[in-house]
């Protein structure tokens, strides 16, 4: 059986080691940090498989923190997944944009967490196992390199996070469709529990990056990437 590894960092140790004892009890590896300094020396070290981010934490927080991770994708190749108590969209708006994968709501139902845990590592096992082949996407002006989660356009290359990249994907895998956004929500997020909002919010911060002509939007019903020639 494959060994997969839990980055836990949260300032509550009563989470900590509840969370440890249940992750290690499913047969994982799992390292714990107290704070964002340190949970960032240990993803460094360690490169996870899945980081598991409390928001709610003294001096550097887990919006802070998750994007200290992202600027590191070179060292920091896991999954980021948040634990907030915190239910309004802005902190998921948030989240998302800093480049998190995932969120679970305290208080923490372990058999939960684990199996959104599990359901982010069969997607991206998935996703290796489609074949070099089938990698790049050539739109001409927009290239994707999906084993390298690399976008370029017009030679420049520019890095995503990883669900804007996941959405753009998506978007250019059929140019010319349009994707609902039921579609949408079900190929990116999965069964993960996301704001209303969020795909408008990932879209607007893909057209910041790759330009506002490319993705279109349908009225009432959802996107497509329409390339001009």
């Amino acid at each position: 059986m494959e060994k997969f590894s839990i980055l836990l960092i949260d300032d509550d140790e009563d989470i900590l080691e509840f969370l440890e004892y249940n992750f290690k009890k499913e047969g994982f590896i799992v390292y714990r940090a107290k704070d964002g300094i340190s949970g960032l020396k240990s993803a460094i070290e360690h490169n996870p498989s899945v980081i598991i981010i409390d928001i709610m934490m003294k001096g550097m927080d887990g919006i802070q923190l998750c994007e200290e991770i992202h600027k590191r994708k070179d060292q920091i190749t896991g999954y980021k997944m948040f634990l907030t108590a915190r239910g309004e969209d802005f902190s998921q708006i948030a989240g998302f944009e800093s480049g998190a994968d995932d969120f679970v709501a305290k208080p923490v139902n372990p058999k939960v967490l684990i199996k959104r845990v599990e359901a982010l590592l069969r997607r991206e096992k998935s996703s290796l196992q489609t074949g070099k082949e089938n990698s790049i996407i050539d739109l001409g002006v927009i290239k994707i390199d999906k084993d390298q989660f690399i976008v370029w356009k017009n030679g420049k290359q520019i890095i995503l996070p990883r669900k804007e990249f996941k959405l753009l994907e998506l978007l250019a895998s059929k140019p010319g469709k349009v994707f609902h956004r039921d579609e949408i929500y079900d190929e990116v997020w999965g069964d993960s529990y996301v704001g209303e909002r969020t795909i408008d919010v990932h879209i607007r911060k893909l057209r910041d990056k790759i330009g506002e002509d490319i993705i279109k939007t349908v009225k009432g019903i959802g996107y497509k990437i329409e390339i001009s020639k």
